[in-house]
Formats: C-alpha cells, structure tokens, sequence
C-alpha cells in the first residue's frame, strides 16, 4: 500500500498517545478518557472530509484509536500497534536469539568461503611435484579461482536482487561444495584447474549475496558491529584452514598407485568442502531476507517474517508484534513500480532485471558508489591476496634456504627467493621435492592467528569510531607492512611482520565489507556488492600472477607495489557517504 496525503494528515492523529492513560497516569487523572474521547471526536471530523468518503481507513483509525485508548490495563504492545517502516519494524523485532542464529549461519558461510580461496596457498607447496609447479603455473592456480568468482560474484549477485537472497545461497553452497570435491580427485594440472574455475564461478555468489542478506536482517544500531562480527569468520576460516592442513598435510597419508594418487593434500581438500554441505542444511532453516520481499511488493510475507523473528527473539505471541502495517518510503516505492514492469516471464522478468540492475549501477547517483568502490576493492584485494596466499610460500622458501645454509642466520626476503629460484627446488636443475616441514603449516597458523584480537577490535569499535577511520587506518598500517619485508633480514622477523599484516588487513576486510554493503539501495545491494566483489577478484589475480612474477623476476617491486596500492586505495572511502549507525536505504 502506498503512503500518501490522507496517510500524512491522519498521522497527525493517529501518532497522539495519550500518555497518561498508557503511562497508568489514569487513576491519577480521571478526566483523561474524556479528553482522549474529545481529541478524537474533534480529529476524526477533518480527517473524514478530506478521505471523501474512503470510510474504510477512517474506520480502521477509529479502531486503532480505541485500541490506544484501552487504559493502563492494556498490553502496551497492543496499545502502540500501528505503521512502521522496515527499520522500525526490524528495531520492534527485539535482538536476541535469531539474530545470533542467523550470524552462526552467515557465518559459517564466510567461513566456508575463506577457507575454500586460502586453502590453495597451503595445497601449493605440497602439489607441486603431483601437478608439475613452477612459481607462474602456481600464480595461475592461485588467480583461475578468482577468474571464475569474476564470473560468478556477477551473475550470482543480479539474480539475487531479482529472485532472492536465500535461494541462491543454498544453490551456490551445493555447486561449490560439490566442486572441491571433484578438484580433489583431479589428477592432472589441466583438469585441476577446471575444477577450481567452477569453484570459484560458485564461490563468487557467496560474498556479494551474503553480506546484503545479514545486513537486511540488522537494526541499524548494531549493524556495523554485527558485520563486523560476520567478518570475523573470515579469519575462523583462516584458523581452521592453516589448523587443518598442518594436521593432516605433514603425515603422508593417502592413497598411491601407478594410475591414481589421493595423497594427504587431496584429503585435505576433501575436508575442506564440509562446510559447505553443512551451510547449504542449515541456510533451509532460515527466512528470505524481508527487505527484499519488500522490494518485491510481497508486504504480507515481510511482515510474517518479522512476527516470526519476534517471537524467536521474545518467546511471545506472534499478535503481541506491534506493527500491523508496513509502510512505504520513496525508495521503495520505485522499486516496487520497477518490479510491476509487465515482462512476460519469470525468466525474461529475471534477465530483465539483471540488465536493469546493471544499468542502474552505473547510472548517477549510483555511478559515483560504484566506481569508488571498485577502486578501493581493486586496490585492496592486490593487497590483501597479494601477499596473504603467498606467506606459507615464502615461510616454506625460509626454511628451504635455512636448511641449505645451516650456518647463515640472516637472510632477506630477496635472497631466500634468489636461492629456491637459482639453485633450490624452482631452479630449472633442481630437484622437486614435496616434503613441506611441519613448522611452515604453524607459522602460517600464527599469521592468521593474529587477525583474532583486531576483529575483536573491529566488532567493538565499528558503530562508534566508524568503518572510515577502521578503512583508512588499516590500509596505512597494512601499507607499512608491506613496505617493511623488504628490510627483514630472517625469517622469524618475517614471521612478526606476517603476523601484524594479517591482523591490520583483518580490520580493513571488515570496515570495507560493512562500508560498501551499505552504501547500495536495496534493489541494487546485491548487484553493486557483486560488481565491486569482480573488482576484488580481478585484485586477486592481478596480485597473484603480477606479484609471483616480479617476486622471482625483481623482488624489491612488490613489496612497494602493495603499499602504495593499499594506501592509495584505503584513502578513496574518504568520497564515500557516512553509513555508521544510518537506516539502510
């Protein structure tokens, strides 16, 4: 229903409380049923002038009044049972035990994705004899999954704005989880890498999907905590991924034989893709976003979501919720014009809209939130993947170069890679060797370790100092970093700067997610998120194939390349608009 005139000037009455009454103020003062009585027969007689005759709604406000008329003996929630917009009815909701349900899911979903994108740079150290790796071949095998979540965080992302945030969650979370599976018995670097591009095509719906859908869900007081919180799962990710791999990839386990090899880094793979079973079970158990039902027009089905979470979160009667009604804002009102366009189809409706949708984003006054937010994405994730999916590389390369020169303590980043390329195990006389000592496995565990009190950090500060000052601070420090490994001179230096890189970068991750998960309309969330999400896949195979190359070829340059990169990028959100503790639009 749309919110008009007759809506505004009936407000006027229709919000009066009579406060002493509903406050138990009654007894105190007898003549207040009279004046309630009397402001009601003097307001309803303006107002049925102007209805001409609409003697329904003028009805229904003389029940709404008699219901606040009720008296101190009144359920309270009955007695203020009236309109709201989304934010008032998500805030009416109560915080509690679905919400808390709901970032256990969307978390595991992180989770899940993580640990899927980060588990290549433990398989790579460990597969390059099975699959015949040198330093670009595992660039390349590193970047093929971010190619096909290019792909994927597109098309996933549009037909998520156009059919809905659930459905697609559940669909991504069986092809992706079905896919590791399949990598995992791939024999050959070719059909490896197919593999991990579907992967990656599945992976992509899962970050620009799953951040719009958690946030839709969250009041905006605790918005940016609680997506900073989801953020966190990321480095859970991280922990269980680097905990699993040294627990499983060191012991030799597996399967050998002269036509079919299942080593210890396939089982590990295989262990990887649980995740993802278990998230696509537990996503069934929960709603469809009522933000985007909204959009949809379908008001009745948003407004039994929100009793439903009501009384998840309270233990009370679904009638006690106090909203009856859902109004609508400008915004909305658009959106649902757009969605009642007469296209034949569901599936012309659903193209229809993906193209719309595409359009729209780089259309003004989006135009301006969308090419700031691929350039931070970019710029970031050169950063982020640049240098986190190659530490258990560089940890492995260390130990090589220790164990070649037992008497050398210190060494350079650009020395140890000087060695493994001209003379150790990526030289072209060198002798592949597979066996990755166990303390690269823990090293890397501490890197990602390190992320755990930032994100504690980020949950706690994010609605209070602002995903902007997070932004801007983390990429400085993260560039710092960057800047600083070309002075390590040995390896357990090289381990702190890893460390303290992972846990500033950590806090930025989360303060971009939040930042660039808000700044879109709801009909078009899904869509920029996915478009900035290609902008961050493309920063991960830039990073991964630029930085593996100048890596072996110059090293002084990535290192420098990263900083400023991270720094530049980090500084852009300052364009944006403030989004902390503000209504999602």
């Amino acid at each position: 229903m749309v919110e008009g005139d007759t809506d505004q000037n009936l407000s006027k009455y229709t919000d009066v409380k009579d406060d002493r009454v509903a406050n138990g103020d009654s007894k105190d003062h007898p003549s207040a049923g009279v004046v309630a009585s009397s402001l009601q027969e003097k307001s309803l007689a303006p107002v049925q002038q102007q209805l001409n005759g609409a003697t329904d709604r003028t009805v229904a406000v003389s029940k709404q009044l008699e219901a606040k008329k009720g008296g101190a003996g009144a359920d309270p929630e009955r007695a203020y049972s009236s309109k709201a917009d989304f934010e008032q009815a998500i805030e009416l909701t109560g915080y509690g035990r679905f919400h808390y349900i709901l970032l256990a899911i969307c978390g595991l979903v992180s989770t899940s994705e993580e640990m899927d994108v980060i588990s290549m740079s433990f398989i790579l150290p460990s597969a390059q004899c099975d699959l015949d790796l040198n330093t670009q071949s595992k660039g390349w095998l590193n970047s093929i999954i971010f190619i096909g979540m290019m792909l994927g965080a597109y098309v996933w992302g549009s037909v998520a704005d156009s059919l809905g945030r659930k459905k697609v969650l559940i669909v991504i979370s069986i092809m992706n989880a079905l896919c590791i599976v399949a990598s995992s018995f791939s024999q050959t670097y070719e059909v490896f890498m197919v593999f991990r591009f579907l992967n990656g095509v599945a992976l992509g719906g899962s970050g620009p999907v799953i951040w719009p859908y958690f946030a839709e869900f969250q009041p905006k007081a605790k918005r940016g905590s609680m997506l900073s919180f989801m953020a966190a799962f990321w480095t859970i990710g991280n922990l269980l991924v680097a905990g699993l791999a040294w627990l499983i990839i060191p012991t030799g386990i597996g399967i050998h034989t002269p036509a079919f090899t299942y080593n210890s880094w396939r089982i590990f793979l295989l262990v990887c893709s649980i995740p993802s079973f278990i998230v696509a079970a537990l996503l069934l158990y929960l709603p469809e976003s009522p933000k985007f039902l909204l959009s949809q027009g379908k008001f009745e089905e948003a407004l039994a979501i929100f009793r439903g979470i009501y009384v998840t979160n309270t233990g009370k009667s679904k009638d006690l919720y106090p909203v009856k009604e859902l109004l609508i804002d400008d915004s909305l009102r658009e959106e649902l014009e757009a969605a009642t366009k007469p296209i034949k189809n569901k599936y012309k409706r659903m193209l229809y809209d993906i193209l719309d949708n595409s359009k729209q984003v780089f259309m003004s006054p989006i135009l301006k939130f969308t090419s700031i937010s691929i350039t931070i994405n970019l710029t970031f994730h050169i950063g982020y993947y640049g240098l986190m999916m190659w530490f258990p590389e560089l940890f492995n390369r260390f130990d090589e170069f220790t164990r070649a020169h037992p008497g050398v303590e210190d060494a350079t980043v650009c020395q140890v890679t000087d060695y493994v390329v001209g003379m150790g195990s990526h030289s072209q006389s060198g002798v592949c060797s597979s066996t990755i000592p166990s303390t690269v496995f823990l090293e890397s565990l501490i890197t990602v370790a390190a992320a755990l009190p930032t994100n504690v950090i980020a949950v706690l500060g994010m609605d209070r100092l602002g995903r902007k000052f997070f932004l801007v601070f983390s990429t400085m420090a993260a560039g710092a970093c960057s800047a600083s490994m070309y002075f390590v001179t040995n390896k357990h230096q090289n381990l702190a700067l890893s460390a303290i890189f992972s846990g500033v970068i950590s806090m930025g991750n989360a303060s971009l997610d939040c930042l660039i998960t808000e700044v879109f309309p709801t009909n078009l969330r899904a869509t920029g998120v996915a478009i900035s999400m290609v902008a961050a896949r493309l920063g991960g195979i830039i990073g991964n194939v630029v930085i593996a190359t100048l890596l072996d070829m110059y090293c002084p340059a990535p290192t420098f390349i990263v900083a400023v990169l991270l720094a530049g990028g980090g500084l852009m959100c300052l364009f944006l608009p403030n989004t902390t503790r503000t209504a999602l639009s």
